[in-house]
C-alpha cells in the first residue's frame, strides 16, 4: 500500500475518466492533439481507453469474477482485469488481479482530514489532491441529464465537494462542457442564479487561469480555434465547436 504522496504526480496534468456520456469529450481532445500527463480510468473505463496511468475500482472485483451484479459489464472486466499492467487503487486485494494495490484510505483521511467518499470517482479526486497535482480536468462525471430529468445517480455532492476542496488548494479544475457537473453545462450567462433574469447578467469566466466576473456585454468572447479539417478546407470552424472543457 502506498504510504506517501507519489513525488512524480506534484505539479501534473491528470485527466480522470468515468463513464458518463461527456467521456466523448476526452475522445474529441485527444483527436485535436490534446495531451495529459496522466490519465485516470474510473472502473469499467480501464478496459475502453487505448492509455491508463491510473485506475481506481473502489469494489471489491471479486464483485466481477463472482458474480453477475455489474450486469453487462461482468464479462468485459472478467477479460480485461488480469491482464491490466497500471495500478489499479481498491479495497481489497484480489490475486486474479495482479494490479490491484489498496487504496491508502487511513493515511489519505489522516492527512486530508475528510473521510466523505460516497462513489468511486471521489476517491481518485481526493488521490489527486493528496498528490498535490496541477490540474485535474473531469470528463464522464456526469451524474445527471438535461435529456432525462427523471434519472440520476448518486454522488455528484461528494465530487462537487472535492472538487472545491482541490480548488481551494490552487488546483486548476476543468470539466467536460457536456458534463452537468460544477453546471459545467448551463450557458455562461445562466450559470449566476438571479442575475441569469437580467438583460446583462454578471458571469464568471477563466482567463489566464485567473477568475473574472463582469457584465456578459463585457465578456471577452473568445475566437473559434481552428482544429483541422472540419469542412472542406483545414481549419474551416464555426463557434460552438472547441472542446475545451469548462475551467473554475
Amino acid at each position: 500500500m502506498i504510504k506517501n504522496p507519489i513525488p512524480e504526480l506534484k505539479g501534473k496534468n491528470i485527466a480522470i475518466l468515468a463513464m458518463g456520456n461527456s467521456q466523448l469529450d476526452y475522445h474529441k481532445m485527444v483527436t485535436h492533439s490534446k495531451k495529459f500527463d496522466e490519465v485516470w480510468a474510473i472502473n469499467a473505463m480501464v478496459g475502453v481507453l487505448k492509455r491508463v496511468d491510473r485506475a481506481f475500482i473502489m469494489d471489491p472485483v471479486s464483485r466481477f469474477f463472482d458474480t453477475d451484479d455489474a450486469g453487462n459489464m461482468t464479462t468485459m472486466m472478467r477479460e480485461t482485469l488480469p491482464t491490466v499492467e497500471c495500478p489499479i487503487y481498491t479495497c481489497e486485494l484480489d490475486k486474479r488481479v495482479p494490479a490491484l494495490e489498496e487504496y491508502p484510505i487511513e493515511t489519505i483521511v489522516k492527512d486530508l482530514d475528510c473521510g466523505y467518499f460516497n462513489n468511486t470517482i471521489s476517491y481518485a479526486i481526493a488521490f489527486a489532491l493528496w498528490n498535490e497535482v496541477g490540474g485535474i480536468n473531469m470528463f464522464g462525471a456526469d451524474f445527471t441529464y438535461k435529456s432525462n430529468l427523471l434519472f440520476a445517480e448518486s454522488g455528484r455532492a461528494c465530487c462537487e465537494f472535492w472538487l472545491a476542496k482541490c480548488m481551494d488548494e490552487g488546483i486548476i479544475v476543468q470539466v467536460a462542457v457536456t458534463s452537468g457537473l460544477l453546471d459545467a453545462d448551463v450557458p455562461l450567462q445562466e450559470k449566476m442564479y438571479g442575475y441569469h433574469r437580467l438583460e446583462d447578467p454578471f458571469v464568471t469566466y477563466m482567463v489566464e487561469n485567473k477568475l473574472k466576473i463582469c457584465r456578459w456585454s463585457e465578456v471577452e468572447k473568445q475566437k473559434a480555434i481552428p482544429m483541422g479539417l472540419v469542412g472542406r478546407k483545414d481549419g474551416q470552424v464555426q463557434e460552438g465547436l472547441i472542446v475545451e472543457p469548462e475551467k473554475y
